[in-house]
């Protein structure tokens, strides 16, 4: 064999969702982040058309995210629709902790014959390419996408192109020192699995 099965498979049962509101002030390094997206740009894509973008907010950077969030959705939700818990969570996740927070998109070359689908479902690839390479570290990850990614305030704000898409915004953190890693489950795959043999 030429891996630790073994290994590998429970590296990808403990693979969690973990938010930033579970994160220390422990602060997350570029280097650290530049080893995860290389990790990230290993994900399978046809064509081998690498559809992929990141933007990095770190240190200050954090806050200027934080600050377009909050007020595109003072903006945009107004009213009854306002709902203050969703505003303090885009407000206070960016800022909250030592964590990195990383715009996934999906950058698309308007020549491409690959699908729109395809290279969204290579983007999806990526980001758990993301979240296992988190897991390995003992790092929190968090894959969020709330509705205001897909605006096209969010779109000018990231200095996407054309039919590029914001695809989620992942924060990646270390755990507070008495954060207890969750457990998960998943049904049996029998209850999801059609075998044809003949």
């Amino acid at each position: 064999m030429k891996y630790n099965l073994s290994e590998i498979s429970d590296l990808i049962k403990d693979r969690r969702t973990i938010t930033p509101e579970f994160y220390s002030d422990r602060k997350i390094h570029r280097e650290q982040v530049e080893t995860i997206l290389n990790n990230a740009i290993w994900a399978p894509n046809h064509g081998s058309t690498q559809p992929w973008q990141f933007k990095v907010f770190l240190g200050e950077g954090k806050q200027k995210l934080s600050d377009f969030l909050s007020d595109l959705y003072t903006e945009k939700f107004t009213g009854d629709d306002f709902k203050q818990m969703k505003f303090n969570k885009l407000k206070n996740r960016p800022i909250s902790s030592g964590c990195a927070v990383v715009a996934v998109s999906l950058k698309r070359d308007p020549e491409s014959k690959i699908l729109e689908l395809e290279e969204i479902e290579a983007v999806a690839c990526a980001i758990q390419n993301m979240y296992l390479t988190c897991t390995a570290w003992g790092l929190g990850s968090f894959w969020s996408t709330p509705k205001l990614i897909y605006t096209a305030e969010m779109h000018s704000f990231l200095g996407l192109k054309g039919d590029d898409k914001c695809l989620g915004l992942f924060y990646l953190g270390y755990p507070q020192s008495d954060f207890e890693w969750p457990k998960g489950h998943r049904k049996p795959i029998e209850y999801m699995t059609t075998w044809v043999e003949e």
